[in-house]
């Protein structure tokens, strides 16, 4: 049977058009629906949102891995290389990165202008840490592709790590044993080297405890008696000066009887020492026991490189920084930073919270609390350098100042408390932190139910303990949220600490064995600060440049553990104040 539609003829020319136009006339408000209908229901905001979200995501990812990386390998020992050059010279040192670059081909001899040419006028080259900079002053030297002639690894190439003058790299062309030559012999070597060091340990807790101790008690008693002098006079205070000179007598004759064991321990020390000679014959002869690690290079296995990374970490955690802060260790800064943050959170906490609890319990809600709130909200969006200013005018030089006058008149002109230190830095943190431990905390409180405060009233409890025992329990977990960002913020700034207390190199830690034990007037070191010093300030960047990352690495992960303290605590809290164990 045949359709209907097979005897109708398909529409052509102008009909035709008719017939499109009407249909596409009654697609397009079709089509206008559709995208009203995605419109309302928010998919292109939601494509934009996920699409920043995951571009945050992996901008950050990339950040991390970066550090991670290397921070991760800079530890890691590498093998020395030779490099024959073309015009005949030798140098050797550790590959540390390669880039491509653009030679002045005017500079170049025929062949290497043909080589470049030969790949668009671009061309590779490599760094070299070539280290011994006592002979060459530099530590890095570029080596172009077209300039290498030969490149081996030689067996008796070893890498020194000095307690001065940085690395050096080269062979051992002998020793001198208790005064007496000695053809290298590494058995031999090794052990007076680790009993070189036991000497070098031993003349620095000689001069930094039994002498510095010393010393302490030498000044605390120069202290004592210009006090004397500023209250009673000079007639009144004779005795007691001369007491003082008497007991300042017996100390210098002990700090003598130090100093000669110390000197007799150099003496000792200077017997034995390493020839070392850098690939061009050139040699040094230090004391073995500048010489902290050392270690064949090219002939090390897998154990032995493990070992050599697990004791760099192991230093770098646990001594102090050396040669201008680019090789050693960080403790002191690792000990400024966790000090420095728990003493900003000792401070900022009271004040925040009671402010917070003012501002939401017991203020008048009206147009002054209102601009109260948005100045404190204003507060947290002022540069840090200006609470630097504000810490360093207000803090150290006013009521520093004023704090010496009153008790400290015997150290003036040199101040104690009116200059930079860790006390003074804590406060400038606090303030700095505390808009969002206000905020924080005022959200916290509001996010209480008005029932419960209503039910505590109504059992006969006075506004105080129904904040006490209700209110501030079921608000500890958002109150400590406050906590955790203030802690991450304070922790990574820099810029106040340059004005009110932070330094390169720290002379002693804010905590010793002398009273009052605990020093919140001294400076101290800073893991940030470090990070700007050591990738900035150091005489050759490309020194400083491992350093950087694994500092960097360093610092994250020491903000990371405290975070993660402070939110283990609070999911605690959370959890039993949800289960009603008040």
């Amino acid at each position: 049977m045949t359709s209907l539609h097979e005897h109708i003829p398909p529409a052509s020319g102008a009909a035709g058009t008719v017939g499109i136009a009407a249909k596409e006339a009654v697609a397009k408000p079709a089509r206008r629906r559709h995208s009203a209908d995605l419109s309302a229901l928010g998919e292109p905001a939601l494509w934009g949102f996920g699409g920043a979200l995951a571009l945050g995501i992996i901008m950050i990812a990339v950040f991390l891995m970066v550090v991670v990386y290397n921070g991760a390998t800079t530890f890691w020992p590498k093998p020395i290389e030779q490099v024959t050059l073309t015009d005949g010279s030798v140098i050797a040192g550790v590959e540390r990165r390669s880039t491509i670059f653009r030679p002045d081909l005017a500079r170049l001899t025929d062949v290497q202008r043909a080589e470049v040419e030969a790949h668009d006028g671009f061309a590779n080259r490599t760094l070299f840490q070539t280290a011994n900079f006592d002979l060459y002053g530099d530590d890095f030297q570029w080596v172009a592709d077209f300039e290498t002639e030969d490149v081996n690894r030689p067996e008796d190439f070893y890498y020194f790590e000095r307690q001065t003058w940085g690395v050096f790299v080269g062979r051992i062309a002998g020793m001198t044993i208790d005064g007496t030559d000695l053809d290298y012999d590494p058995a031999v070597f090794q052990r007076e080297q680790r009993a070189a060091r036991e000497r070098f340990r031993e003349i620095r807790n000689l001069e930094r405890r039994e002498i510095g101790a010393i010393n302490h008690q030498i000044e605390r008693e120069r202290l004592n008696q210009r006090r004397a002098v500023l209250r009673q006079g000079e007639e009144a205070a004779a005795s007691a000066v001369a007491e003082a000179q008497d007991r300042i007598a017996e100390l210098q004759s002990e700090f003598q009887r130090l100093q000669a064991r110390a000197n007799e321990i150099r003496a000792i020390d200077r017997q034995y020492r390493v020839t070392l000679e850098d690939v061009g014959g050139r040699q040094i002869n230090p004391e073995i026991s500048q010489i902290v690690r050392f270690y064949s290079a090219n002939t090390l296995s897998l154990p032995q490189k493990l070992g050599i990374y697990l004791s760099r970490w192991w230093e770098f955690v646990s001594a102090e920084p050396r040669e201008a802060n680019t090789q050693g260790g960080v403790l002191p800064a690792i000990f400024g930073t966790v000090a420095m943050t728990l003493l900003m959170v000792v401070f900022v906490a009271p004040f925040g919270v009671i402010t917070a609890l003012y501002l939401r319990e017991y203020a008048k809600q009206g147009r002054i609390t209102s601009i109260v709130r948005i100045s404190v909200n204003n507060l947290a969006g002022v540069p840090s350098i200006v609470y630097g200013v504000f810490g360093l005018g207000f803090f150290a030089y006013t009521m520093g100042g004023s704090i010496d006058q009153l008790f400290f008149p015997e150290n003036l002109p040199n101040p104690t408390f009116g200059k930079g230190g860790i006390l003074w830095a804590s406060l400038t943190l606090a303030l700095l932190t505390v808009p969002v431990v206000i905020v924080a905390t005022e959200e916290a409180l509001s996010a209480v139910p008005r029932s419960m405060r209503e039910g505590s009233l109504a059992c006969g409890a006075s506004k105080w303990q129904t904040i006490r025992y209700v209110v501030l329990p079921k608000a500890l977990p958002g109150i400590m949220t406050g906590m955790i960002l203030a802690m991450a913020r304070g922790a990574g700034e820099v810029a106040p600490l340059m004005l009110v207390g932070v330094v390169k190199l720290a002379p002693a830690l804010p905590v010793d064995g002398f009273f009052p034990f605990i020093h919140l007037d001294r400076s101290f070191m800073h893991l940030g600060f470090h990070i700007f010093d050591v990738g900035f300030q150091s005489r050759n960047s490309e020194a400083g440049k491992p350093m950087v990352f694994v500092t960097t690495l360093l610092l994250l992960g020491l903000i990371v553990t405290m975070n993660a303290t402070a939110i283990i605590i609070r999911n605690r809290l959370k959890r039993k104040y949800a289960a009603g164990q008040f």
